[in-house]
């Protein structure tokens, strides 16, 4: 058994969270030859040496001039030459990084490889001439060999030993892979970052309160935030034909053109094939498992530039200008897609409660009294990431750029820092009403209403 793990370092120097887990799983897998493959400059040989301490026989890094600047579809296309050339049997790779935070490349690399697929991968269920996985949002499945895994955020990477040693590392240019230099690098990479920026989206005036005040500021924005909001349409000009996957897409669509077309969900198959007959200047999905899973494959499929989960959308009439968080949200990036059509994901809502009571690490030694509060209100439940990750609560809770995106007509958040990633998941709900002791918390920025408090005296079980 053979097992290729896709790495990638972070900027902080260490390995990207994900790919961690993807890492810690095959090593899990008896009997299996692990091997650790990364497109990165030279400097990373001694991140990936360091790495095949843990168990891996060797590393290969995929590093060359012309790989600089690559996409996602430029990035997996490079990596599916190596795939080919290593031939293995499985392919783990982990959901996403945290510098685009697209969850794309994997699932692009399934189809340039050519082999099966399975996403969002909570637990490796069994592997033999087939593998079975228990998924985040799919249930369990189970597909033939060779086979590409995305994974979650399931496990801990595991510490090297003092004894263990260093593996093998080999280093590979573009002729030692075969590759076409221009479907490589940025030459190869059909979008473009025109320009970024600092993300300032969301921030609102906050006024404090006293906790005793709480009821009352929540009926109070009962009343007025019903509606949801919505999308505002940004110029006169208009596209001449927009299709989306499903509906949840619509109210995006409606900001860039008047002449939508809504596709079912199809195999991506066949919505390539549709695509190519509609022929529209450009192609929306929403941000649920599915549709990324799709539009990923679609773009490999057709060569497709993909810009993931925007936040907005311009046009000038001829083309689509997309804008998404970047950096786990810190910044937000101005894309344009040199192909067509141009193609995107966006961050559609989820239907939820009038009241979301959300619970970040702050809340982590209290989350009976964070639900209490909850069910007193009506309210559903959510939580940050980093409530997530250290299992406080359960996944299909997150709020975020890696999560769920909500509007309720009132947030509720309850030791919440206020990260720009949480941020991005809520920054459309209609009053937020923040709870926390840190009175220099990030989180009021982003609120309407403030209380400083410490949870453990003014929550009650």
């Amino acid at each position: 058994m053979k097992i290729l793990v896709c790495v990638r370092q972070g900027l902080d120097g260490e390995i990207n969270p994900f790919d961690a887990c993807a890492y810690e799983e095959a090593l899990r897998v008896k009997n299996a030859e692990v091997i650790l493959l990364s497109m990165a400059p030279p400097a990373a040989k001694g991140f990936l040496l360091n790495l095949t301490r843990l168990g891996a026989q060797k590393a290969i890094l995929l590093s060359d001039l012309a790989f600089a600047g690559a996409d996602t579809v430029a990035t997996a296309y490079t990596l599916s030459l190596a795939v080919k050339k290593i031939n293995p049997d499985l392919i783990f790779c982990g959901r996403q990084t945290l510098v685009g935070d697209t969850a794309q490349t994997g699932i692009m690399l399934s189809v340039y490889a050519n082999t099966s697929l399975i996403t969002n991968v909570m637990h490796i269920d069994e592997i033999g001439k087939s593998v079975t996985c228990t998924t985040r949002d799919a249930g369990r499945q189970t597909v033939q060999m060779p086979a590409l895994l995305t994974i979650e955020r399931i496990n801990n990477l595991r510490l090297p030993s003092i004894l263990s040693k260093e593996g093998t590392i080999e280093v590979w240019g573009a002729c030692d892979i075969g590759a076409d230099r221009e479907k490589c690098g940025l030459r190869g990479s059909p979008t473009r970052v025109l320009k970024t920026f600092e993300n300032e989206a969301g921030k609102r005036k906050c006024k404090f309160i006293s906790f005793s005040q709480l009821e009352s500021a929540v009926a109070d924005a009962l009343k007025k935030n019903r509606e949801k909001v919505k999308p505002e349409a940004c110029g006169s000009a208009k596209l001449a034909k927009v299709c989306t996957v499903g509906e949840a897409p619509m109210h995006f669509a409606k900001t860039v053109s008047d002449n939508i077309i809504v596709l079912p969900f199809l195999t991506a198959e066949a919505l390539a094939e549709k695509i190519a007959e509609l022929k529209p200047d450009a192609l929306l999905w929403g941000s649920d498992w599915l549709s990324k899973k799709l539009s990923a494959q679609v773009a490999a499929m057709l060569g497709l530039g993909l810009c993931a989960d925007c936040t907005r959308l311009e046009t000038d009439g001829k083309k689509l200008i997309m804008y998404r968080p970047a950096l786990s949200g810190s910044i937000i990036a101005e894309i344009e897609s040199l192909t067509f059509p141009a193609m995107a994901t966006v961050r559609t809502t989820v239907n939820s409660a009038d009241i979301i009571v959300a619970a970040g690490w702050g809340a982590r030694e209290h989350i009976e009294k964070v639900k209490a509060l909850a069910k007193k209100l009506g309210a559903d439940m959510a939580a940050t990431r980093k409530a997530v990750d250290n299992n406080i609560l359960p996944y299909d809770l997150q709020v975020g750029l890696t999560g769920k995106t909500v509007s309720p007509p009132v947030y509720i958040a309850v030791g919440v820092s206020g990260a720009v990633h949480h941020i991005a998941g809520m920054r459309r709900s209609g009053t937020v009403i923040a709870i926390n002791s840190d009175k220099n918390a990030q989180i009021f920025d982003y609120a309407d209403y403030g209380i400083i408090a410490d949870i453990k005296e003014v929550l009650n079980d």
